[in-house]
């Protein structure tokens, strides 16, 4: 995966914990869509391809497991593709907010894959990952930390 150098880098300024939380908020939707297609997928497959009923469909481990797995598997896909194109997710986008590498480029992938392996975690640490933003005296995040990325605010056009 090529990274990119971003322009605007004199320009820009680290992002608070409002906007992220904006951001977050929308993206939260675009997850919510991605898990209920998933779902619908994995049922759909489990009840047509492999032949279960429709009461049997989630009742064993690997019904459940395999769908939780798909369920990271295509979130993380999502964040992955948005971070090393554009450095930006649709909710980032509309709060105005791109993540970068430490000098300026894109993501590569494995900055992707520590920064969304962090993001759960700081989400299961109930928020207190992103809440560092709060206390980091560069407004990094545990996610930033990691994965040595940043996340900042775009000029207004």
């Amino acid at each position: 995966m090529q990274t990119r150098r971003f322009t605007q880098l004199d320009s820009v300024w680290p992002a608070g914990l409002g906007r992220r939380l904006g951001a977050m908020l929308y993206d939260g939707f675009l997850v919510t869509a991605i898990w209920i297609a998933v779902t619908v997928t994995h049922m759909v497959f489990f009840r047509y391809v492999l032949g279960q009923q429709p009461e049997e469909i989630g009742t064993t481990p690997s019904d459940v497991w395999s769908l939780r797995l798909m369920l990271v598997f295509f979130v993380t896909l999502f964040f992955v593709f948005s971070w090393s194109r554009g450095g930006m997710t649709l909710g980032m986008q509309a709060w105005r907010l791109r993540v970068q590498s430490a000098d300026g480029r894109s993501l590569n992938l494995k900055q992707c894959l520590i920064r969304c392996a962090v993001a759960w975690l700081s989400l299961l640490a109930f928020g207190l990952g992103y809440l560092w933003v709060l206390f980091d005296k560069q407004r990094r995040s545990w996610p930033d930390i990691a994965s040595n990325t940043q996340t900042v605010v775009l000029p207004k056009k």
